[in-house]
C-alpha cells in the first residue's frame, strides 16, 4: 500500500485519539481508517496509564485496542535489553499468540521496538536465544513463559504493561496457577489490561486482585452475539449430521467454512470424511503438532483448505476477515462457548452466517444457549434430512413458547438463512471497516 499522505496522517481519527505518526502510518497501511468502538474507548484510557477491564468478544478490534496505545507508550521509553521484557501479553493458545504477535509486528513496523512471540509445541532453545536481547513486547502462552522464566531466559521484574487477553478462556483452560506464578514475578507497579468475552465470577475475582481503579469498557452486551451474524438451526438426527454438513457445503457452494466439533476424534473423522467426498478439509486440535496446526490454518486462510474442523480450544485465535460461515456440528457443553464460536464470523462489521446442526439429544444444551443469548435460534428443516425425533420448539423468552424468530442479538429476520434449497450462497462482502 502507498505511503499515506500528510493530510491523511494528520486528519486520521487514530491521530485524534493520541497516537503518534509512525503508528498511525502503520494502521493506515493495513487499510484501517476508522477506529472500532472498543478502540475509541480503550486507546485514550491506555495512553493515560489507566488499568482497563474490557468486555470485548473476538472481532471487535480489541487487539489493536490494546496494541496501538501500548506501542505508543513504549516508544517513548528506554529499549529492552539483557532478557528484559517491557510489555507482556498473555494469551490462552498458540494460535492467538501468533495472531497477536503478527499485529504487534505490523503496527510497530516504523518503530525501533523489538517484539517476540513464545509458545509451546516448538523447540525452546531458539526462543531462549532470541530473548537474550530482550523484548519491548513479548506475547506468550502461560506454560511456555513459565518454562522460560524457570530457566532464567526471561526477566519479568521490569514489565511496565501487562495484558491478559481472553482471560476467561485462560481460566477455563486451567492456567490460573501459571498466571498467579507469573504475577508474582512482575513488579508491583505496572499498568494492567484485562480483556474477556464474558465477566463471570472467576474473572471478576481475578480482576479484583489484579486491577487498580480500572476503566471498565464493554464493546458488546455481555453474552450477546454480534448483530451482523445471521443464525439458523437445522434439526437433524445425530447420526446424519456428517451427511447433512456435506450436503450444505455442496448445495450452497460454501468455499470457506469453520466447523466446530466437540471432540478431537470427531474433528478428525469429519475432516477425513469430507476429504474423501472431494471437499478439501483439515482438522485442528490439541493432539495435532504445532506444525500441523500452523499448516492447516495457513491452508484455510489461503483457500487451499475449504473446511477447517476445530475443537473449541484450538479455534481460539483464528482471525480471518470476512469468514462467511461457521457451523456447529455439535453444540458446545458450555453455553458461553456458542458466543466464542460464532464470534469467528460477522467480524468488524461484515455479515456472517452461523449454522447449528441440532439433534434431539442436545435439547438441554440448546435451551441453555437460547437463555444465555436472549433469543431463540430460528429453526429451518432441510428437505430430506428431517429428524425422526423432533426437538423442542424455540424457547420463548417473553413468557410462552414461540416459533421462528429474529436474528439472535437483534437485527433483521432470519427468513433468508441458508438451508438446503435456500437462495443464499457465500456471504456478500461489504466495504471493510474497523
Amino acid at each position: 500500500m502507498p505511503v499515506p499522505s500528510e493530510e491523511a496522517l494528520s486528519s486520521s481519527p487514530f491521530t485524534a485519539l493520541g497516537l503518534g505518526r509512525p503508528i498511525v502510518q502503520a494502521v493506515l497501511e493495513k487499510g484501517y481508517t476508522t477506529p472500532s468502538p472498543i478502540q475509541q474507548q480503550c486507546i485514550p484510557a491506555v495512553l493515560e496509564g489507566r488499568d482497563v477491564m474490557a468486555a470485548a468478544q473476538t472481532g471487535t478490534g480489541k487487539t489493536a485496542g490494546f496494541t496501538l496505545p501500548m506501542l505508543e507508550r513504549l516508544r517513548h521509553g528506554a529499549h529492552a535489553r539483557n532478557n528484559i521484557v517491557r510489555a507482556l501479553v498473555l494469551t490462552p493458545t498458540r494460535e492467538l499468540a501468533a495472531q497477536v504477535g503478527e499485529n504487534v509486528a505490523a503496527y510497530s513496523r516504523h518503530l525501533d521496538l523489538r517484539s517476540d512471540v513464545v509458545f509451546g509445541g516448538v523447540k525452546v532453545n531458539p526462543q531462549m536465544m532470541r530473548l537474550r536481547r530482550g523484548a519491548d513486547v513479548l506475547v506468550a502462552t502461560p506454560g511456555r513463559l513459565m518454562d522460560l522464566a524457570q530457566q532464567n531466559a526471561v526477566k519479568l521484574d521490569r514489565v511496565e504493561i501487562l495484558v491478559l487477553d481472553e482471560a476467561d478462556r485462560m481460566l477455563d483452560m486451567g492456567f490460573i496457577r501459571d498466571i498467579q506464578k507469573i504475577l508474582a514475578l512482575l513488579p508491583p507497579k505496572r499498568q494492567n489490561l484485562l480483556f474477556s468475552a464474558t465477566f463471570e465470577a472467576s474473572i471478576k475475582k481475578l480482576a479484583t486482585g489484579l486491577l487498580h481503579n480500572p476503566v471498565q469498557l464493554q464493546a458488546t452486551p455481555e453474552n450477546r452475539t454480534a448483530a451482523t451474524v445471521e443464525h439458523v438451526l437445522h434439526p437433524c438426527d445425530m447420526d446424519r449430521k456428517p451427511e447433512l454438513l456435506g450436503h450444505l457445503i455442496r448445495s450452497n457452494d460454501w468455499q470457506q467454512v469453520l466447523v466446530f466439533s466437540r471432540t478431537k476424534h470427531g474433528a478428525n473423522r469429519i475432516a477425513e470424511r469430507l476429504t474423501k467426498e472431494g471437499i478439501e478439509a483439515a482438522a485442528i486440535h490439541g493432539n495435532k503438532s504445532q506444525g500441523a496446526r500452523t499448516r492447516a490454518l495457513a491452508g484455510f486462510k489461503g483457500g487451499e483448505v475449504r473446511v477447517l474442523v476445530a475443537t473449541d480450544i484450538a479455534a481460539r485465535g483464528i482471525d480471518i476477515h470476512q469468514l462467511p460461515h461457521v457451523v456447529n456440528l455439535d453444540l458446545p457443553n458450555q453455553a458461553e462457548d456458542y458466543v466464542h464460536r460464532i464470534g469467528r464470523t460477522g467480524r468488524a462489521g461484515h455479515s456472517g452466517h452461523a449454522v447449528s446442526l441440532v439433534a434431539a439429544e442436545e435439547h438441554e444444551l440448546l435451551r441453555a444457549i437460547e437463555r444465555m443469548i436472549g433469543n431463540p435460534l430460528p429453526r429451518q428443516a432441510v428437505p430430506g434430512f428431517e429428524p425422526t425425533v423432533l426437538s423442542a420448539p424455540p424457547l420463548d423468552l417473553s413468557g410462552g413458547r414461540g416459533r421462528g424468530g429474529s436474528r439472535s442479538g437483534g437485527g433483521r429476520s432470519a427468513a433468508g438463512a441458508v438451508a438446503g434449497g435456500a437462495s443464499r450462497g457465500r456471504s456478500q462482502a461489504r466495504p471493510r471497516s474497523r
